[in-house]
């Protein structure tokens, strides 16, 4: 057979060994990515509190591992609660809110995070999530529970400026003033639907 002849063969035999496909559940996966991340990040706060608030050095470094955490925090949760968008806003307002307070703590308790932090977290998410409803076009049950939820923690800051928590007014105030239009708006818009459709989630 010279080299310009098509080489002919039997036809194809099959392998010795039996081809195995790599199995795995997808949503184990992410569960177990989630959780180990999750256990990390609370660590690490968990670790902070070995370092004296005051102590030389550590400020930085801790400011930074902090945001670092914080950031990542934030993209789980997204990410958890990608598919409900009113319940996912309740869930970072709640962990954005929680990490600033104790971030504050750490660092001395300037008290930064309930005069700044909270009110610009709770005032953003509720025109966010008010903007989202109206441009998604989502349905009424699918949204209003956590959506309220959402408006009802504005009302936090409002708290934290008549105990006198806070050491400039502006922000909470007009955290105040959002929180309560929205409530407004809830109520002279849809509001029956939303009586109704509340009462139905909350068994009333």
């Amino acid at each position: 057979m010279t080299g310009q002849e098509p080489v002919t063969g039997t036809e194809a035999v099959p392998g010795p060994m039996p081809a195995v496909p790599l199995r795995f559940s997808r949503r184990r996966v992410l569960r177990a990515l989630f959780l180990s991340s999750l256990g990390v990040i609370i660590a690490s706060f968990l670790a902070q509190l070995l370092f004296t608030r005051d102590e030389d050095g550590i400020g930085v470094l801790r400011s930074v591992w902090l945001g670092v955490c914080a950031m990542w925090l934030v993209v789980l949760t997204a990410i958890r609660k990608r598919h409900n968008v009113a319940k996912g806003t309740v869930y970072l307002v709640v962990l954005i809110s929680g990490v600033c307070v104790y971030w504050d703590y750490l660092t001395g308790w300037l008290r930064w995070s309930l005069t700044y932090a909270i009110p610009i977290v709770c005032a953003c998410s509720i025109l966010a999530l008010l903007i989202t409803v109206r441009v998604m076009r989502l349905e009424l049950g699918d949204h209003i529970l956590y959506t309220g939820l959402t408006v009802v923690l504005g009302l936090a800051p409002m708290v934290f400026l008549a105990l006198g928590w806070v050491t400039n007014p502006v922000a909470s105030g007009v955290c105040g003033v959002i929180t309560v239009t929205a409530l407004g708006v809830l109520q002279v818009a849809r509001g029956a639907p939303v009586r109704h459709e509340l009462a139905k989630r909350l068994h009333l």
